[in-house]
């Protein structure tokens, strides 16, 4: 079946079927607060089709790579990049999207790492040698916490934490590092920070969070907001959450204040995989919907 190159603005794909009997779209808008959703724009699917099932594209070249490999009944490959943070992020995305499920969850992040520690290591040159030539259909990054620091620009001139020089030298660093994940033709997320426990790391951090996130606004790329989930009813740090399911004390985060417990990973991660899984699931559904209708 022949994807139709139907390409929009905005990160959304719907995903339509003769006798799926739904749409199902995911648009996000970059943003401190919470990721949201847009109602999708409405494609008409003709029942002339003979019954074949068709996926309309609305968006990003680099979502084919996704198709494809939907359509040809492989596992959904994801990529995970970041610091300490990240592996955690890697690993709440593990215990949802299981090998079982068809997934297979990649950890590239590294601890200590940041796009304010360049001369420690290149993030864009890690990734490149961590992906070499192999596809990969998801990529998630989440950094922060070690860029709450000043640089030394490429200029050699320091810039202070979020000023105009420190602000346009790791934006670009950003952009060319999700050009190079597009670039491998993956869907790109970006997962932000929780809440700090020291006031003065939170307010830096949160700071970072604002940063990145209207970058990837800029950048069409999902920023999903951990802070409602890991906070407490006031907004604020909090070590233990009601579990929103039983309603048990749980401990979310770690004792140095910065990190989740393993348990924090995975609900921070709930609504990407969530997210994920839906749309993974809506296609594989599609195409062996479309299989089926082609061998009658």
């Amino acid at each position: 079946m022949k994807l139709p190159n139907i390409f929009l603005d905005r990160t959304t794909v719907l995903l339509l079927g003769v006798g799926v009997g739904s749409a199902i779209g995911f648009s996000f808008l970059g943003g401190a607060g919470p990721a949201s959703s847009a109602p999708p724009p409405s494609y008409a699917v003709s029942k002339a089709d003979s019954g074949v099932t068709e996926i309309v594209e609305a968006l990003q070249p680099a979502q084919r790579q996704l198709l494809e490999t939907l359509k040809e009944g492989r596992p959904v490959r994801i990529a995970v990049f970041g610091d300490s943070f990240g592996d955690g992020v890697a690993f709440g995305l593990q215990q949802q999207l299981t090998g079982k499920a068809g997934y297979e969850v990649l950890k590239f992040s590294q601890p200590a790492t940041g796009f304010t520690r360049y001369k420690r290591l290149n993030l864009e040159d890690r990734a490149s040698e961590q992906l070499g030539s192999d596809p990969i259909d998801i990529a998630v990054i989440s950094f922060g916490a070690n860029d709450a620091q000043g640089i030394i620009t490429d200029k050699g001139e320091y810039a202070a934490l979020l000023s105009p020089k420190w602000c346009d030298q790791i934006g670009k660093r950003i952009d060319r590092f999700v050009a190079l994940l597009r670039a491998h033709n993956a869907m790109v997320y970006w997962v932000g920070l929780p809440r700090m426990r020291d006031g003065t790391l939170d307010r830096d951090v949160m700071g970072i969070n604002l940063f990145y996130a209207q970058r990837m606004a800029a950048l069409g790329v999902p920023f999903i907001d951990t802070r409602p989930v890991a906070s407490d009813a006031k907004g604020q740090f909090a070590d233990y959450l009601p579990d929103p399911v039983t309603g048990a004390r749980t401990l979310v985060r770690e004792g140095d204040g910065i990190h989740m417990s393993m348990t924090g990973y995975k609900w921070i991660t709930r609504s990407l995989s969530d997210r994920i899984r839906r749309y993974v699931d809506a296609g594989r559904k599609l195409y062996a919907n479309s299989a089926s209708a082609a061998r009658r």
